[in-house]
């Protein structure tokens, strides 16, 4: 293979990285040697051809690890198709910085296409193997900060809107978009995608979320001291859910849809309850002992109430707000009668939370959740997501 190798003796006398100014003579790809560095230390590629076996029927070309890695490599130099392998093996310098070669696109789409459950399911265990490695290498203090803490798992899933007639396994939305849906759960102060799975736009992620959280548990690196908890929207709003979670020892937080239950339990908060919620302008948080039917016990409910001016609500009924607002607050509110209406939140969750600092903190904490919302934003539009580029679904998964 045309990779640029040094040994461990060269790499000690070549001593720290500079960062300097970019010359003319620097190609567009050099921060491939960084990737290829990462990919030799953790032993990316044997672990790949270990776990994920092999996509070939004649005994030459890439291995299993080679083809994923080079897949990989492109979409984080910004190609979002299988022609853009193409483009990259145009470019000498590149290639020859690159940790693997890179496929053609045409012998990348045969090779994909070979794979199925046994080999997805190879290159998921791959990634709980890495994660254990990469915890290993990192400096002293910042592994403290990772192994003591309670890891943070969340779950999330978005829609990736496809174009063409030929695409199979995707299918309209709510909205009437074909998409396809891929649905995560992220390792949240590290950003790493422990489990996933790509599913068709019309389908519901709730039935499979217990399943994704006990893949993305055994995923975990054994390091970790403290039980995980998990974070969750409303799409994943489920009792089988919150059960797997706590027989799997996870303490729980999952977003809640509002209904007429939940409203009567806000509306049932004495106003001396609320207290003001961290860096968040004019938020307010409270509990509630409402809990779900068929939820495992210690369940129950955090609120959380904005103050929203009456000139900010949309008159429009499909505004996604008005859904947030109190029926009796909204209507006074557009009449000019009251200045400010509240839109409220809920969260269904069995974390202890002792006083009015505990609930301050888990809300704040809840959050958070904002980051794998970005993880996703930056999937479909800065990488290979986009658009899903191939029609075939086991080259696209």
């Amino acid at each position: 293979m045309n990779r640029l190798r040094r040994s461990a003796a060269q790499r000690k006398r070549a001593g720290r990285v500079r960062v300097g100014p970019v010359g003319r003579s620097l190609t567009g790809l050099a921060g491939l040697v960084a990737l290829a560095e990462l990919v030799d230390r953790l032993g990316v590629v044997e672990t790949l051809d270990d776990r994920v076996g092999s996509v070939r029927r004649r005994a030459r070309g890439l291995s299993a690890g080679e083809l994923l890695v080079g897949l990989a490599t492109a979409q984080l130099a910004g190609q979002a198709t299988l022609s853009g392998l193409d483009r990259l093996r145009l470019d000498e310098a590149g290639g020859l910085l690159a940790g693997v070669p890179f496929a053609p696109s045409r012998t990348a789409a045969r090779l994909s296409a070979r794979s199925g459950p046994a080999q997805l399911a190879g290159v998921e265990a791959t990634v709980g193997v890495l994660a254990a490695r990469w915890l290993a290498r990192l400096p002293a203090q910042r592994r403290a900060e990772l192994v003591t803490g309670r890891p943070t798992l969340d779950l999330d899933s978005s829609d990736i809107e496809v174009f063409g007639r030929r695409k199979r396994g995707v299918a309209c939305t709510y909205e009437g978009k074909k998409a396809g849906r891929p649905l995560l759960a992220s390792w949240a102060r590290t950003g790493l995608v422990l489990a996933a799975d790509l599913l068709a736009g019309n389908d519901d992620v709730r039935p499979r979320a217990a399943g994704l959280l006990a893949r993305a548990l055994s995923n975990l690196p054994a390091a970790l001291c403290a039980p995980p908890l998990l974070r969750a929207d409303s799409g994943f709003f489920t009792g089988e859910l919150a059960r797997a979670a706590v027989a799997a020892g996870v303490d729980f937080a999952i977003a809640a849809p509002r209904n007429s239950a939940l409203w009567r339990a806000y509306a049932a908060i004495e106003d001396k309850t609320w207290a003001d919620a961290r860096d968040m302008a004019g938020a307010q948080g409270a509990t509630s002992g409402y809990a779900p039917a068929g939820w495992p016990p210690g369940t129950y409910t955090v609120i959380r109430r904005v103050k929203v001016p009456a000139g900010e609500i949309s008159t429009d009924p499909r505004a996604r707000r008005r859904r947030t607002i109190p029926k009796d607050q909204l209507t006074l509110a557009l009449e000019g009668i009251a200045d400010h209406a509240w839109a409220v939140s809920f969260i269904a969750t069995n974390i202890p939370a002792n006083d009015g600092a505990d609930i301050v903190a888990l809300e704040h904490w809840f959050r958070g959740r904002a980051d794998i919302e970005t993880q996703i934003k930056d999937a479909k539009l800065g990488a290979g997501l986009r658009h899903l580029p191939s029609a075939d679904p086991a080259v696209r998964s």
